[in-house]
């Protein structure tokens, strides 16, 4: 009987008794030192030329120093090397945004490739199963790149042949914990190559007072509130509709009302209309002086609301055909924004089922046809099922604010939002740490965006209306 062994088995045998199974060992080719020298030598010089073309600056602040005390001795180092510090510190001090860019967190990605990724990438990896082990040999994915900036890490992943994105987003807790951050997200940057996000702050964690009102009018994309990375959150609203899903408390309101804001002086102008439909009775009624007569909290008048902007969407394309393919707001034509609070009190909560047909007819109409003519929806609701919300497929931006539970994320952001990072279920019930802080999925971008919604307290909706009476 023959028998095939595995590995390094076959070296252990050492008995030849003729009952012993013959093993069959793969021969052995012996490489000539030269050549593995070289091989080793050239491994060598091309590391370390990866490593000068992606840290020169912190690779250049250990190496001038360190050769300056070889050459000359450490007190001529000392002496040549204190006047560039000062002169970096100036530079810091003067023109801060600069430096950091220049110098600074590129200092910041070296030290923490060097302490963090590149000390506990192989274990990580090994651990999470994403290294493979094929006939004795480990492959690891590649650690390419380590870039830095004032809240995250960004690390760029050469992915091992035959894995698939899937493979790392159902990873993001071993990878996050693996590397002490709170959160991992995932994105493709090209064919076999991720972008790994680890957060190393919270620069949401807090409130965010209400944003001054615009001094010019805009219909363009309104300033809401802060991206993650300190930037602001622009949130397009003519030409596209918008879903906005959150639990109680989740801060609904305050992307709704610095909408409003942003929005102001293009209302002042005659440029926009809003019509709110607020069947709560609760959010947009302190505002109602603002929208002009187009308000309505009984769902009948909600529904004739509606059916109004369903026959100015009609009107519209009907003088549209032929003539131009997208809206420009004029004074004849603004750009009219239809705002529901709650949306499901007027559809899956409605007893009146010819009433709740009407208006879910309504709204299918606006979100299929409306924003080529300037007519778009703004829509919020707590409960994002397909049962209570099922034209939420119609809205091609959204946005998931705190949600109860993890399989309603993809329901609002589209399938592999939580998987990719959108944890929405995470977002603390903290009104002061988790109001108004969601995920934003954009027709543009399969990529979810963390941000947070400015704060619009009773005595700035109060201002507002004073100021249009």
């Amino acid at each position: 009987m023959f028998k095939r062994m595995p590995g390094d088995e076959p070296h252990r045998i050492v008995s030849t008794t003729p009952d012993t199974a013959v093993v069959f060992k793969p021969a052995v080719v012996q490489t000539p030192a030269i050549i593995t020298l070289v091989i080793f030598v050239a491994r060598f010089v091309a590391g370390l030329f990866r490593l000068v073309w992606r840290h020169p600056v912190a690779l250049a602040a250990i190496a001038v120093p360190a050769g300056l005390c070889l050459v000359y001795g450490w007190r001529v180092a000392l002496l040549l090397v204190v006047p560039a510090l000062v002169a970096m510190g100036a530079w810091a001090i003067l023109d801060r945004p600069t430096f950091a860019r220049w110098i600074g967190w590129r200092l910041v990605a070296f030290a923490r490739w060097f302490w963090i990724y590149r000390r506990h990438w192989q274990p990580v990896m090994a651990v999470a199963g994403l290294a493979r082990h094929l006939r004795g040999r480990e492959y690891v994915p590649r650690l390419v790149k380590v870039t830095s900036d004032s809240w995250a890490d960004r690390l760029t992943v050469r992915m091992l042949d035959g894995q698939a994105v899937k493979d790392w987003s159902d990873r993001i807790e071993n990878l996050s914990h693996g590397f002490g951050s709170e959160s991992c997200r995932v994105a493709v940057a090209r064919a076999g190559h991720l972008v790994l996000t680890f957060p190393r702050h919270d620069p949401l964690a807090t409130p965010i007072a209400a944003l001054p009102i615009p001094d010019t009018p805009t219909v363009g994309a309104v300033e809401i509130g802060r991206q993650e990375d300190g930037s602001p959150w622009l949130l397009r609203l003519h030409g596209t509709h918008v879903l906005v899903a959150g639990a109680t408390g989740a801060g609904k309101g305050s992307i709704i009302w610095s909408a409003i804001r942003g929005l102001m002086p293009a209302m002042h102008a005659g440029l926009v209309e809003i019509w709110a439909l607020d069947p709560k009775l609760m959010e947009l009624s302190y505002g109602r002086a603002l929208f002009g007569g187009r308000y309505a909290a009984d769902p009948a008048d909600c529904a004739d609301l509606l059916d109004e902007a369903v026959t100015v969407m009609q009107k519209r394309a009907a003088r549209f055909a032929g003539i131009q393919r997208s809206h420009t707001p004029t004074l004849d034509d603004p750009f009219v924004l239809v705002v529901v609070d709650e949306v499901a009190f007027l559809t899956a909560y409605q007893s009146d089922r010819q009433l709740r047909q009407r208006i879910s007819a309504a709204l299918a109409t606006l979100t299929t046809q409306g924003r080529a003519v300037g007519v778009g929806v703004l829509a919020a609701l707590q409960d994002p099922r397909k049962e209570v919300m099922n034209i939420r497929n119609l809205f091609p931006d959204k946005i998931a604010l705190r949600l109860d539970e993890s399989e309603q994320v993809d329901m609002v952001l589209g399938d592999g939002a939580r998987d990719r990072g959108a944890l929405a279920d995470r977002i603390s019930p903290r009104p002061e740490r988790g109001a108004g802080v969601g995920y934003v999925r954009l027709e543009t971008s399969p990529d979810p965006i963390r941000v947070r919604a400015a704060y619009v307290s009773d005595d700035d909706i109060r201002a507002m209306v004073g100021e249009v009476r």
